[in-house]
């Protein structure tokens, strides 16, 4: 008999009379204080350990079980410390030995140098197998829902018939949703096997009402044929009705992988429009193509990064609010790159298409080997903060990673303060004024110079903001700004040049698109598809989606 089953049985026993409630499932918090050394001492002892450490095949496998059945929180520990072999045996004592440390196994009292005669456990795959069940186990009825968690998508995978008693006993206590769903597949899984009709119907229905990936290959089994041609399940009315739970899994999956695809898109969509909205007020309302905006989001990312290690070194207990400093640090660092650029380079280019394209793409050489230079050629990592790990599971195979909403919360954000910018502020005002009439809005006293300035810095501040936000999903590196370039511009000629709303609808209409085809035939193939229907877009309707009206036509 499997020494699990003797865990499980005996661990019932334990968990019954431990002092652990279902209150404090649903929080992550901090397991109670641990017992005190006494109580520890008698319920573990260090003959039990020698023999796990020295003992036969037979004897190991007893003490592991006896550590489970314990309920002690040393025993996980002990447990972990023996896989790692740590665990080892000095005498008639049983210590544990890290970096040439020694405490006592129970007691974690500091000891001396080890004896010459000490021994170490001798792990085989066997061993190493029972021991990671053991502490599967141990987790099930952790007060701890992450490992709760772990644990309960670990027995999802396969669990052992003997772990059914267990099963049951969490499945009573269990109060997470998420948690209690996988205890409820794992117990139909196991009464799946069971010999009789009811209860195996019942698990089946069970099944397919919340059921998924794995839940379907429970199922499976139950409704194909052998080689030999016959039925793998003979009795028809449990295969009838695992076709019918399979037929809801199915349809399940298939509306997760919609809204999955659904999501996805909005989230590309949001990237795509957060790096082009910069570009929208630098080329769609100055006219200036600027060949860097992609480095101008590079250094957005950069001082975010920047940001993220001053907090490290200076204010690591508040390092899940460095974010709060990041946006308006990454827009006012690459609005005061574009400003200069604008006062030093391009002030001097207006009304010249090529020498701006080709002096900005200069610019953006210099940039990339500045960063080099400071940064390293290296690509450096941004780490989410605590509320932006982690994700929304909506279904069992349909999960939102919390930094994507976030981003795509951030994107629309922006966009509304972009808005609120240009059409109720007395600088916005003045910025369409001179992008409309120049030498009019110079004639009523507007200081045109000032304002490319000012127009230049926000549009090169919004691309800080893309930075800021792109670096929450993937590294940074010097090339970062050159993945985006493209598609910016695509989305500011398609959405229509000094339109905002056309910015809008394209960005989300490229990133559906680009999803939708990646879905059918692969990111290679997705990617020339949408560039086709751009060029063919283009020839066909020159303006964008949105043409622009009044007196700018004729500027």
């Amino acid at each position: 008999m499997s020494v699990f089953k003797h865990c499980c049985l005996m661990l019932l026993m334990a968990v019954a009379a431990s002092a652990w409630t279902g209150a404090s499932v649903a929080a992550d918090a901090p397991a109670p204080a641990a017992p005190a050394v006494a109580p520890a001492a008698a319920a573990i002892a260090h003959e039990q350990l020698i023999k796990l450490v020295s003992g036969d095949g037979d004897e190991k496998l007893a003490v592991i079980n006896a550590l489970v059945v314990s309920g002690d929180p040393l025993a996980g520990r002990l447990l972990k410390a023996l896989a790692e072999g740590q665990l080892q045996a000095a005498g008639s004592r049983a210590v544990i030995v890290v970096d040439d440390k020694v405490v006592d196994a129970i007691t974690a009292e500091a000891l001396p140098a080890l004896a010459a005669d000490h021994e170490e456990p001798i792990i085989n795959n066997r061993l190493r197998r029972e021991i990671d069940g053991a502490l599967a186990t141990l987790d099930l009825v952790s007060p701890l829902r992450a490992a709760r968690l772990k644990a309960a998508r670990a027995l999802a995978e396969g669990a052992d018939e003997a772990m059914q008693p267990l099963v049951a006993k969490a499945l009573a206590t269990e109060q997470d949703p998420e948690v209690h769903g996988l205890l409820e597949e794992i117990a139909a899984g196991m009464a799946l096997r069971s010999d009789d009709r009811t209860v195996r119907l019942a698990a089946i229905a069970k099944l397919g009402e919340a059921g998924g990936a794995n839940a379907k290959k429970l199922l499976l089994p139950l409704t194909v044929k052998s080689p030999d041609g016959t039925w793998t399940e003979t009795d028809d009315m449990l295969r009838a009705a695992a076709g019918r739970s399979l037929r809801l899994i199915d349809g399940r999956l298939a509306w997760g992988e919609r809204m999955g695809l659904l999501f996805a898109g909005i989230s590309l969509g949001s990237v795509l429009l957060i790096a082009a909205l910069g570009l929208a007020i630098t080329y769609g309302l100055m006219g200036v193509i600027n060949m860097a905006h992609g480095e101008l989001i590079m250094i957005g990312a950069y001082a975010t990064y920047v940001m993220q290690s001053f907090f490290k070194v200076h204010l690591s207990s508040y390092f899940d609010w460095y974010p709060l400093l990041a946006v308006p640090f990454s827009f006012i660092v690459a609005a005061a790159v574009g400003m200069v650029l604008e006062r030093l380079v391009i002030r001097f280019l207006y009304g010249r298409p090529l020498e701006t394209l080709l002096a900005t793409w200069g610019i953006s050489l210099v940039l990339i080997q500045v960063v080099r230079t400071l940064f390293g050629a290296q690509n450096v990592t941004v780490e989410n903060p605590a509320f932006m790990s982690g994700g929304v599971s909506l279904l069992t195979n349909l999960v939102l990673p919390w930094n994507r909403i976030v981003i795509i919360v951030f994107a629309f954000v922006v966009l509304g303060s972009v808005a609120l910018v240009l059409t109720r502020t007395r600088m916005g005002l003045f910025v369409r004024a001179v992008t409309q009439n120049r030498s009019m809005a110079s004639c009523v006293g507007v200081a045109t110079a000032r304002i490319d300035t000012w127009a230049f810095g926000l549009g090169c501040g919004i691309a800080g903001l893309a930075g800021c936000a792109l670096s929450q999903i993937g590294n940074v590196g010097p090339e970062l700004g050159q993945g985006y370039i493209v598609d910016s511009f695509m989305v500011v000629v398609l959405g229509g040049v000094g339109q905002l709303a056309g910015t809008v609808y394209a960005a989300m209409g490229l990133g559906f698109a680009n999803k939708l085809l990646e879905a059918w035939s692969g990111a290679v193939l997705a990617k020339i598809a949408v560039l086709i229907f751009i060029i063919v877009f283009i020839q066909r309707r020159p303006q964008g989606m949105f043409a622009l009206k009044g007196r700018a036509l004729d500027a």
